[in-house]
């Protein structure tokens, strides 16, 4: 008897937990918010960080380096100052410079950090043919002699589209080594690359869910470039553009807007945590 009195009891606890009475424990409803595609896109351009050939003056535009110790700590400064930033996604050229870039703004991420950078070697710096790995001065004296113009006129004058073809027709003369090498780019080349893999980003990421804040991992040439093909009014900034700077461009129907150029805020912000 005490058996059955027993069971019975447990079947009617039960029922009273299913029934979400006697106990205080009710269903709960469902109160998280799904996310939504972006109506717009934030594109966070950052170059990458110093490396080891930046160091020693020379030439890097398909050829690769690590970055230095203070090119670490400065872009993990600028991962600290974007860190409020819920980026959907993070993107950088295949290039290990802008890979680790990347990685090391995404690790300081207070929610972002679990992101898996996706790589798109449209995304590179120019190529510079025969010319990499050699020292910068020498290219850029080369460029000038072909122009007929001083160092300082070139350097002052210069635009990524005059150096890309300088590079490329200069390139073009070195035949027996441009057998066995990726000929440097001429411009147009370039931007078309990069041009599309932006566009292809973009697309994709409007589809997505999420904050439609995406992270951009490149270099400072090609980002230029890039920014003088979307748009018009672009000039690249006396000396280029910085390492682990920001560029933030936005993108709403159809429609390309540049917010700002060399942004060093981020990095100057995460300096002083």
């Amino acid at each position: 008897m005490k058996k059955i009195v027993k069971l019975l009891g447990v079947f009617i606890v039960s029922m009273l937990v299913v029934a979400g009475c006697g106990n205080g424990n009710t269903k709960k409803e469902d109160t998280s918010v799904a996310k939504k595609t972006p109506e717009e896109l934030t594109l966070y351009i950052v170059r990458h960080g110093k490396t080891m050939l930046n160091t020693t003056d020379r030439v890097q535009g398909w050829s690769d380096a690590v970055l230095t110790k203070a090119g670490e700590e400065v872009v993990t400064a600028a991962g600290v100052g974007l860190k409020a930033v819920d980026f959907q996604n993070a993107y950088s050229s295949d290039s290990g410079r802008a890979i680790q870039t990347a990685n090391l703004i995404i690790k300081e991420n207070e929610k972002s950090s679990d992101l898996k950078v996706m790589t798109d070697e449209r995304l590179r710096e120019f190529n510079f043919g025969t010319y990499e790995g050699d020292l910068n001065h020498t290219m850029w004296q080369d460029i000038a002699d072909d122009q007929g113009v001083t160092l300082e006129e070139f350097l002052k004058n210069m635009t990524p589209e005059s150096f890309a073809n300088s590079v490329a027709k200069l390139d073009a003369k070195n035949v027996e080594e441009a057998k066995v090498n990726w000929p440097a780019e001429d411009y147009k080349t370039i931007t078309t690359r990069l041009k599309a893999g932006i566009e292809d980003i973009v697309e994709k990421e409007m589809k997505n869910e999420g904050s439609g804040n995406i992270l951009i991992a490149s270099h400072g040439l090609s980002i230029s470039a890039l920014l003088a093909t979307l748009f018009d009014d672009y000039k690249i900034p006396e000396g280029g553009l910085k390492n682990a700077s920001v560029c933030t461009v936005k993108y709403k129907d159809g429609n390309y807007t540049l917010e700002k150029i060399n942004d060093l805020s981020y990095v100057e912000a995460g300096q002083k945590k």
